[in-house]
């Protein structure tokens, strides 16, 4: 990726095999980006926590009729998968060729369409079965999908989302991203929850709420002090970060994850943050 210069801290190919790939990217410094002081900082109160499959490299989760549908990456180890929420219990999952390192999926219509991080190719199965269907190609990586009702919105890793059709993956706009007028890099797993786009900033535990149609950053989610200190330790070990967000619009439900996370937290935004955040 554009901001490391060994793309194996993402990653990567497992000629180094699994454990070594984990090893590389565990220790990376999740510092907090750089919040420029006239915007709103946000907490968290949380109201609910689920199990999560600790074993999952959460690169995309959606809540879709009542169950949360899931991707995970690493190349040989990828999935998409639909989990019950109250027991994170894989209901159904289909594993991603080998050759490809599952991205950011989302939900559109009756298909599930999955990015992969340096195929250039989006993959696109039908959502009851997970049978495969077709493919989209695009340039560049691909990072994290979410959509707007009328539109995809693809991270890549940059500071620019792209907009783009369902239909037939053509690019409609790009949507330039800005904290106070900087760019806003390492975008990653991205949710649409009521008319903002939510977007886990790579290896920080904040989350940045963008305007889609002016790409400003209208404030940060601090999102520290979810796993209790021993969780993060053992987390933080294998290169466990924060990434994953889902969004129950019927109910008003936001959820949070990570990759090698062993928990989802169900939270409610709230208008501060507290020094380390809230846990319960």
């Amino acid at each position: 990726m554009a901001a490391m210069p060994f793309d194996l801290a993402r990653g990567g190919h497992l000629s180094f095999g699994i454990a070594a790939m984990l090893t590389l990217f565990a220790g990376r410094q999740q510092a907090p980006p750089a919040i420029p002081a006239n915007l709103p900082l946000y907490g968290y109160h949380v109201e609910h926590v689920y199990p999560h499959d600790a074993q999952a490299f959460t690169q995309g989760l959606e809540f879709v009729d009542g169950v949360f549908y899931e991707g995970t990456g690493l190349n040989g180890h990828s999935s998409i998968r639909k989990v019950k929420i109250d027991t994170g219990e894989v209901l159904q999952k289909r594993d991603v060729p080998a050759e490809h390192f599952g991205e950011g999926i989302t939900v559109w219509k009756n298909e599930l369409i999955e990015l992969t991080w340096r195929s250039q190719v989006a993959l696109v199965y039908d959502r009851a079965t997970f049978e495969p269907q077709r493919t989209f190609s695009y340039v560049g990586e691909g990072w994290g999908l979410t959509h707007d009702g009328t539109n995809l919105i693809m991270s890549d890793g940059s500071a620019q989302l792209r907009v783009l059709a369902p239909a037939t993956f053509a690019e409609r706009r790009r949507i330039d991203v800005t904290a106070a007028g900087a760019p806003l890099r390492n975008l990653n797993e991205l949710e649409y929850v009521k008319g903002e786009i939510f977007a886990n900033v790579w290896l920080t535990d904040y989350v940045a709420r963008i305007a889609p149609d002016t790409g400003k950053v209208t404030g940060y989610i601090d999102l520290r002090g979810l796993l209790t200190p021993a969780e993060r330790r053992a987390v933080d070990a294998q290169g466990g970060v924060l990434n994953g967000i889902a969004y129950d619009a019927a109910r008003d439900r936001l959820f949070v994850t990570g990759k090698l996370w062993p928990k989802v937290f169900e939270i409610t935004v709230t208008k501060k943050a507290e020094p380390g955040g809230k846990h319960r």
